[in-house]
């Protein structure tokens, strides 16, 4: 039997190695870490169990049967995130640059669907160089059935990748299909033809970083959910963001010790929004008034700034927000920011998250660019997304709330459970300005004064159409509130919506306009 051991320790110690010392030191050379060392870091100290370390490739074309490798290039298993269970595949870029075969795929999709047997988030530690030639069409149809049990996870299972160096071809799609993704900056990149093959068939010279870099990818294309400064910065962000979320569709989001006053009233909230109709202002500093203290935790900030995504919590309770960023293009819906906020929605909605939307919006962005970029379709993915929610839908009117983009932002009229509106807040058809210039067009022709006259009108206008009170006289919000008291009230009613029950008709599945 010791014998039968000693070699068992043998093999183990030989898929610890990886590639080798060598490629390992090249690995750490570029500022990354190993397969291995990813997962120590990312999971609770001791709780890591993996399966399959000692497979190898099944391949023996092109001298690969001189080439064994024990793990055959991707480390798999599960461990603890927080105490809670998590399943986790990493690919090891120091054996044949993280490239996948058909047992590597075998080893991936055994993690995943051993994750949505047991309703566990799956996380993906990517850093793959794409399919491995040696092995043809056997890696093409692993890459499949990877995606395959992609798309049978999504909003079954959390499913979150990470790129921790080049992935491109098949390799970007199975992380495109997840729900969000992390980049590391300067060392990971995403792309599908590398810049090479640009090059030779359209004649563009680009970089790595430009064509798919973090900054790339988190600003311009909207692929990537972070950029991070470094490897561990994302894992740490990895962690807290599957703090925020449930370990599968039938659960309910983790509720933490409250360490916020529930009643807590920030009376700076009364003068946040300026009183000029026109003036900018951070709606993320009313999230932060209103939210538990440093629990927001904003997604995608670099990509279609005019809106906010993100998590956060209510006296410990998880929370979705979404919310116009009045500091950017007014806050106006254009094609990304409705791409952007439906895709979150649709997230938190799989997996039970109750969602607070905080709304100032004149409408949707006007231009050529936009009509015919389709934003009469875009934008109705938002409408949609927000229309087939079943989670609690909790909003607030700080400003304005104009045309259909106060419909489409969460209104009563599509299905939200509780609508506030604070005492700035303008809800019309369209911004008293524009009003007034339709209804009163002979009128001002007329006028010894058109300026003076105008002005006059629109503040009659105002005090007539566009304010809270005639909106919550209709009953299409519930109540006018001081900004302070937001807080306690959300709360309140994040309580009273916490049993919640919202049958949909039976049916496959919508038709979102994609």
């Amino acid at each position: 039997m010791e014998d039968k051991i000693d070699e068992l320790r043998e093999l183990r110690e030989e898929a610890l190695q990886g590639g080798g010392e060598e490629r390992i030191e090249a690995q750490h050379d570029k500022g990354k870490m190993t397969a291995r060392e990813r997962i120590d870091y990312f999971l609770d100290d001791g709780t890591f169990n993996e399966f399959d370390q000692l497979r190898t490739h099944r391949s023996h074309n092109f001298g690969m049967e001189e080439k064994q490798v024990k793990g055959d290039g991707v480390v798999t298993g599960y461990g603890e995130v927080n105490g809670r269970k998590t399943f986790v595949f990493a690919h090891d870029f120091t054996v044949f640059g993280g490239s996948l075969g058909e047992v590597f795929a075998e080893k991936v999709c055994k993690v995943m669907d051993k994750a949505m047997e047991v309703g566990a988030p799956v996380i993906g530690l990517n850093d793959s160089a794409g399919a491995r030639i040696q092995e043809g069409v056997s890696s093409l149809a692993g890459y499949a059935e990877i995606f395959r049990r992609n798309t049978e996870a999504s909003g079954v299972i959390p499913q979150i990748s990470a790129i921790m160096g080049p992935c491109a071809g098949g390799a970007v799609y199975s992380p495109a299909i997840t729900d969000f993704i992390f980049m590391v900056e300067d060392t990971s990149h995403m792309f599908i033809t590398g810049p090479d093959v640009i090059e030779t068939v359209t004649g563009e010279q680009v970089t790595f970083e430009e064509l798919g870099g973090a900054k790339t990818h988190e600003s311009t294309s909207g692929v990537s959910h972070f950029s991070e400064p470094s490897e561990k910065e994302a894992l740490d962000d990895i962690r807290r963001l599957l703090s925020y979320v449930p370990q599968n569709n039938v659960e309910d989001p983790p509720r933490v010790e409250p360490w916020d006053d529930p009643e807590r009233r920030d009376e700076e909230l009364t003068n946040v929004v300026p009183d000029e109709p026109k003036k900018p202002y951070d709606m993320t500093r009313v999230i932060d008034g209103v939210v538990d203290e440093d629990s927001f935790f904003e997604v995608q900030e670099g990509y279609a700034k005019n809106m906010v995504v993100g998590f956060a919590r209510l006296d410990g309770r998880s929370v979705g927000v979404v919310a116009n960023q009045p500091r950017v293009n007014a806050g106006t819906l254009d094609i990304e920011a409705s791409e952007k906020a439906a895709r979150f929605v649709r997230f938190c909605d799989s997996f039970n998250i109750p969602i607070t939307t905080f709304v100032d919006v004149p409408g949707f962005m006007p231009g050529t660019d936009q009509e015919h970029g389709g934003i009469i379709r875009h934008g109705a993915k938002l409408l949609y997304a927000y229309s087939e929610a079943t989670v609690p839908l909790m909003t607030v009117i700080t400003r304005k709330a104009y045309g259909g983009a106060y419909d489409v932002m969460a209104s009563k009229h599509i299905g939200a459970d509780v609508n506030y509106a604070w005492p700035t807040a303008e809800i019309a058809v369209m911004g008293p300005k524009g009003a007034v210039n339709i209804l009163y067009d002979d009128e001002l022709a007329e006028a010894e004064d058109p300026e003076a006259r105008r002005e006059e009108l629109i503040d009659e206008y105002r005090d007539q159409f566009a304010n809270p009170y005639t909106v919550a006289d209709l009953g299409y919000v519930d109540d006018v509130l001081e900004p302070q008291d937001t807080r306690p009230r959300l709360i309140d009613d994040l309580e009273m919506l916490s049993s919640k029950r919202d049958e949909q008709p039976d049916k496959k599945h919508g038709n979102i306009p994609l």
